[in-house]
């Protein structure tokens, strides 16, 4: 019996790091415990993005053919996704509504919500024209725009690593927060009601005018497939 959990186990594990290796990349994930740090141990990224500095502005193009830019939501929060939706740890968020509730949550609030694809062409979570309409109706996505950047440019300007991995930059236009949705790094959604979701936490904490504790956290998922 012992055994067989054993290979249980194993096989989960496989399981996942399968799932989101598409083209070699390997999954990227944290324990809890590593992944909660406090904002005196903020990380120097390689990209340009650093917390509780301006954040960088891009502009995208969105799947409805608009571009966006950052600094059009200058005055307004505005909250980083990092997507692919084949990706397992992206699945628990979204099969199970999480992700969606937090969309909408903040969006009624005021906040502008933007999801970002750097997955490149012929890469896991790249899609375009209709099966990317058909992929966003689907997931049932509540953000405000979702955001193409298959080369990766801006992706690696604010050096996402995973998918999810979530940034919220304040009115101001100051990053103010860099990581990962929560503390539990598992495909498992029963396992979202028990997790300190850091998003939350933040935006919670900045509106109230209190100071963001943790300001950064190690990302887990998928790699972004660059």
């Amino acid at each position: 019996m012992k055994a067989l959990k054993i290979y249980a186990v194993l096989f989960s594990l496989v399981f996942i790091v399968v799932a989101c290796e598409s083209g070699g990349d390997q999954a990227q994930t944290e324990s809890s415990a590593e992944a909660r740090m406090s904002s005196a141990d903020k990380e120097t990224h390689s990209g340009t993005a650093t917390v509780s500095e301006p954040a960088p502005d891009f502009t995208l193009t969105s799947t409805a053919g608009k571009t966006h830019s950052l600094s059009d939501f200058s005055g307004k929060y505005v909250i980083l996704e990092w997507i692919n939706f084949d990706c397992p740890f992206v699945k628990k968020h979204y099969r199970s509504g999480n992700m969606q509730e937090i969309q909408k949550k903040y969006r009624e609030e005021g906040a502008v919500w933007l999801t970002i694809c750097s997955s490149a062409p012929g890469k896991q979570g790249y899609f375009e024209g209709q099966a990317l309409d058909d992929r966003i109706e689907k997931e049932n996505w509540m953000g405000d725009a979702y955001l193409l950047d298959s080369d990766g440019k801006v992706g690696k300007m604010y050096a996402a690593k995973t998918t999810p991995h979530m940034y919220i930059i304040d009115p101001d236009g100051v990053l103010l927060y860099a990581g990962a949705i929560d503390d539990t790094p598992s495909t498992k959604q029963e396992d979202i009601p028990k997790s300190i979701n850091y998003v939350v936490e933040a935006m919670t904490a900045s509106m109230a005018g209190e100071e963001v504790d943790p300001s950064y956290t190690k990302a887990y998922g998928c790699s972004v497939k660059y």
